[in-house]
């Protein structure tokens, strides 16, 4: 089924190929979840749901007759979407002369799309019911001092790396802040010649990610195997043809993803 409606579209499917590419490519670079989350999927267009275990509960329960998973919830992986529209005339006017195609309206939307993405991703959608990795259950919450002195940011992440090592968690770990507060770590420390930002990479292989949903004042630190969490995927960042509108084409960006937090307390959230 050509759900995205592709046949439909009236122009070529060159030009096609290239809002795609142009919508991937931007995407690729703006988004900040998928840098420490792996995804599981592709599972497909028809694919609604996806089992979310919480490990810290799983097991199975048997009442002499039945038995089932216990800790597993089975959650609708919601759809994602941005739309956006390339003028006629301008389509027509590259066509005519030659020339490449102007594409910034479909990258600016690709780059909104990541920004819903990672929305979901760090703090969910309570109208919809699902937690991000800020409201996780069992997330570990920890006193932040102010990253602007000293050396509170090293020994704030320091002290969270070690609490999640204490636990047991093992393997690659990202520490997410918004803006400002990176900017509070790009300082020279007092009498060790490097920015702060150099010391706090140093403790996690340099996996320290700005991220502009996060607003200000926030930082998260995350133990991101896959045992832990993922991001399930069913139909990836796709473009769909919409309809001819006022001689405008009107496309939409569309994916369907659902971040599965399996060990809550892989989560260290700085307040």
């Amino acid at each position: 089924m050509d759900f995205l409606s592709k046949g439909s579209a009236p122009f070529s499917e060159e030009l096609g190929a290239k809002i795609d590419a142009a919508v991937v490519e931007t995407a690729k670079r703006a988004l900040i979840g998928r840098r420490f989350l792996g995804l599981y999927g592709p599972l497909g267009s028809g694919a609604l749901s996806v089992p979310v275990d919480d490990l810290n509960a799983r097991g199975y329960e048997d009442d002499g007759a039945m038995v089932r998973t216990a800790g597993r919830a089975v959650k609708e992986i919601p759809l994602l979407y941005q739309d956006f529209s390339l003028s006629w005339r301008d389509l027509e006017y590259t066509e005519k002369n030659d020339l490449p195609v102007d594409l910034t309206a479909a990258m600016a939307a690709a780059a909104a799309a990541a920004r819903n993405e990672d929305r979901l991703i760090f703090f969910g959608s309570e109208a919809l019911g699902f937690s991000g990795l800020f409201g996780a259950k069992d997330a570990v919450h920890m006193k932040r001092g102010d990253w602007s002195k000293d050396e509170n940011p090293f020994s704030d992440v320091a002290k969270a790396v070690e609490t999640l090592i204490g636990k047991g968690f093992w393997g690659r770990m990202a520490l997410v802040v918004s803006p400002d507060l990176y900017t509070q770590m790009e300082r020279i420390q007092a009498g060790t010649g490097r920015m702060e930002l150099e010391r706090v990479n140093s403790l996690l292989n340099c996996n320290v990610l700005r991220a502009q949903v996060l607003g200000s004042n926030k930082a998260i630190l995350v133990a991101s195997e896959p045992v832990n969490m993922d991001l399930a995927v069913g139909v990836d960042l796709s473009v769909s043809y919409l309809e001819l509108k006022d001689l405008n084409h009107s496309l939409r960006i569309v994916e369907t993803v659902l971040p599965r937090i399996k060990r809550g307390d892989a989560i260290v959230v700085f307040d």
